[in-house]
Parts: C-alpha cells; sequence; structure tokens
C-alpha cells in the first residue's frame, strides 16, 4: 500500500513575478511529488501572474479574494478550507501571509512553517508590528540569508510568547535549478511586450520563434559584438533603478558600444523609461517587460549589475550566474553571501554604488578577466545554491514538523 502523501498548502498574498511567488513552483519541481502534494492559496489577483506555471509544476491553486486588511477576516474560510483538504503543513511566504497563517493555526493542530524574504527593517509598520506580534505562533521560521536570520532573531527575541518549545529558525538560502538554467546559444523563446521597431514597450507582439543569440540580440536592436548589461526585476523602489540607468550612462562615456537590458516590470515603469527618454541616449537601452522564460536574455548578457538597497537574496541573480553571467553588484543582503568580490564579479558598499561603474568598465575591457568570472559565477551556484540543495533542507523541514 502506498504512503499517504505529505499536503503542503503555500500561503502567499499574490502570485505576481517576485522572488518570493517563483520559488513555489521552481522548488515543485524538484521535490518528491510522490511523498508530497501541493496546493497554493493567495489573495490577490494580479494582471500578469503565475498561476499557469504553478499548475504545470503540479500544485492545485486557490483564490480567496481579498486586499491586505481584508486577509483579517479571512481567517475562518482559511481554516475550513485547510481542514476540508486535509492540509497537513501550512507553508507561508512574507508577512501578510504568514500573519494570517498564525491566527489560522491558532485552531488547528496543523504545523506552521513561514519563510521570511527579506529583513524586517524594511517592512512598513503595519506589517512589521503584525509580523513581530504573531511571529512565535508557528513552528519553525526559515530565513533565506544569514542577514535575514539575525533580523528575526533580533527583532522577536523580547517577544516571550512560543508555540509549543522554543521557535526554531533555520536559514535555508535560496537556491536556482542548475539543470534548467545554463547558457544556451540556440533558444525557443516568447517575444511579449516589445517592438524594436516601433519602440512602442506596450504593444503585444507575441510569437513564438528559435532564434540565435546574435538573432535575438539583433530582434531587440542589439549589433552582435556590442557587450550587454542587464538587470531582471520587478520595478520598485527597492531596486533603485533610477540608480542603474545613472550609471549606465556613465558606463557609456568610457564604453560607447555598450547596450543596458531590462527585463521586468512594475510601479516605477514610466519614470525608468522617462529617465531612459530624457538621456537622449535611448537607443542603448532596451525594456522587453516581463518574461516567463528569462534564459534567452540571461544568455545575451555579459554584466548582471544590480544597485540594490536591500534585498533577501535575488532568485534573479542566482539564475543570471548559473548562466555563466558574472555580477557587478552593491552588497545587500544577501548578494554580499553569494558573490565573493572578486571572484565571481564585484560588489561595492550599498551608498558607494558609483563603484560599480569601473566594475563593469573592467570586466568590458579585460575578456580574460570576464571569462573567468562567468564560469567562477556558474561554478558558485552548482557548488553552493542549487535547487536539489534546497529542496532537500525543505523537505527535510517538513518531515521533521511532521513528526512532531
Amino acid at each position: 500500500m502506498s504512503k499517504t502523501k505529505i499536503k503542503i498548502l503555500h500561503l502567499i498574498k499574490s502570485l505576481g513575478r517576485g522572488g518570493a511567488e517563483k520559488l513555489i513552483p521552481e522548488t515543485a519541481l524538484v521535490h518528491h511529488q510522490d511523498r508530497f502534494e501541493f496546493h497554493c492559496l493567495y489573495f490577490y489577483q494580479q494582471e500578469k501572474n503565475i498561476v499557469d506555471e504553478l499548475e504545470a509544476a503540479g500544485i492545485k491553486v486557490h483564490l480567496i479574494p481579498s486586499g491586505n486588511l481584508g486577509l483579517f477576516f479571512q481567517v475562518n474560510k482559511v481554516r475550513k478550507f485547510a481542514k476540508d483538504l486535509g492540509i497537513d503543513i501550512i507553508h507561508a511566504h512574507l508577512p501578510w501571509a504568514g500573519i494570517l497563517a498564525r491566527f489560522v493555526g491558532n485552531k488547528l493542530n496543523i504545523p506552521i512553517v513561514y519563510t521570511e524574504h527579506n529583513t524586517w527593517e524594511r517592512y512598513n509598520k503595519l506589517s512589521y508590528w503584525g509580523n513581530r506580534m504573531t511571529f512565535k505562533q508557528q513552528d519553525i521560521a526559515i530565513a533565506v540569508s544569514n542577514e535575514v536570520a539575525l533580523s528575526m532573531q533580533l527583532n522577536s527575541m523580547i517577544d516571550p510568547y512560543q508555540r509549543g518549545a522554543r521557535l526554531k529558525v533555520k536559514m535555508i538560502q535560496n537556491g536556482v535549478n542548475t539543470e534548467v538554467f545554463k547558457r544556451i546559444s540556440d533558444v525557443r523563446c516568447q517575444m511579449s511586450d516589445f517592438d524594436s521597431s516601433s519602440n512602442d514597450y506596450h504593444k503585444d507582439t507575441s510569437n513564438l520563434s528559435t532564434l540565435q543569440n546574435d538573432e535575438l540580440k539583433s530582434f531587440l536592436g542589439i549589433p552582435t559584438d556590442s557587450k550587454v548589461i542587464g538587470k531582471v526585476a520587478v520595478f520598485r523602489s527597492q531596486k533603485r533603478l533610477w540608480i542603474w540607468v545613472e550609471l549606465a550612462l556613465k558606463i557609456l562615456d568610457t564604453c560607447p558600444d555598450t547596450h543596458f537590458l531590462l527585463v521586468g516590470d512594475g510601479d516605477w515603469r514610466e519614470r525608468i523609461l522617462e529617465q531612459i527618454a530624457l538621456s537622449g541616449r535611448s537607443k542603448k537601452f532596451h525594456w522587453v517587460g516581463v518574461q516567463k522564460q528569462v534564459i534567452p536574455y540571461l544568455s545575451i548578457m555579459d554584466i548582471y549589475l544590480s544597485t540594490s538597497e536591500f534585498e533577501g537574496l535575488p532568485i534573479a541573480m542566482l539564475e543570471a550566474m548559473s548562466c555563466e553571467v558574472p555580477v557587478v553588484a552593491t552588497r545587500a543582503g544577501g548578494i554580499g553571501e553569494v558573490v565573493q568580490h572578486g571572484v565571481q564579479g564585484f560588489l561595492s558598499e550599498i551608498e558607494e554604488y558609483e563603484d560599480l561603474v569601473d566594475y563593469c568598465i573592467q570586466l568590458i575591457q579585460n575578456p580574460e578577466l570576464h571569462s573567468q568570472m562567468s564560469l567562477a559565477a556558474r561554478e558558485r551556484v552548482v557548488q553552493q545554491f542549487s535547487m536539489k540543495r534546497m529542496v532537500e533542507e525543505l523537505e527535510g523541514v517538513y518531515e521533521s514538523v511532521i513528526a512532531k
């Protein structure tokens, strides 16, 4: 007789294209699905979401419509949902879902696992205090980096309430599927939300094409022999993309043949695109919107440039490194735990981001150094930040809380 699968409910506020959301389907593809059954419950519907990616990964997706404050009125619905479905473990992501999960778990004998994807100081006051006041009402808290783990421990240490035994904080660093994320020269890729001939960024020109890297560069209006500095991100303030553009313009002063590629979208889109347009060098910049398949774009990048003010442990950066793209970045969050300065790329202090200009120029002008760092970037991810390692540790957590 086959053993009954352990039912995991991923609880998250929305299913946009951020790193926390993307990890749910990517880990599911590597999990032992003969032992685990995955469900995902979310509350805020966004136009560009990853529901289809979750379903393709074998996850059953459910929606209870609600906004932030409305989540407090969904406790009974979620509790009933978990009971009816026979959920064994609730795994919540980010503060709002974490707070909800703890209220749900108060009257259910279901273990609560919570993953923290950022340092607490970066949350607004409402989510910070809600998270802090309920934090120890769970079984185990997972941090995606050492900095996030320290933040959790420092901010929750004065709260005397604990659920059961002493709250455990476990650090499980994010991972990437290195068998999937490899640099390629020929790929079937989805072209969406971009028209290189008209520069109409909002026109949908979706079509499926097989393109060599050089052909993809040509499609985007990038000369074959030009170096490409890129970034994959949700366009929000923490990424400081206005600084990214400022640094790009300074790099162009020394390396005028360089091109810059942005993959993603978000609230800051119009401001960033206006900044690029006003620079007078818009032909050097290429924005391709949100892309379900990012490997083609990573494969034409020569440098992954990040100017973030804060991070947890960015998935997109790990994916770039797995595709042999060296990183030039601020030492934000877990970035400094992955990139070794001078080995897989270069790092600056968060407010010394101007140093990144010279680092990019150095990599552009020194092909041998660039080649060394490209190979070292992938090797670093393969050895220390693989999805296989991450999933093994997650499954260990699931089995430990079930065994209590």
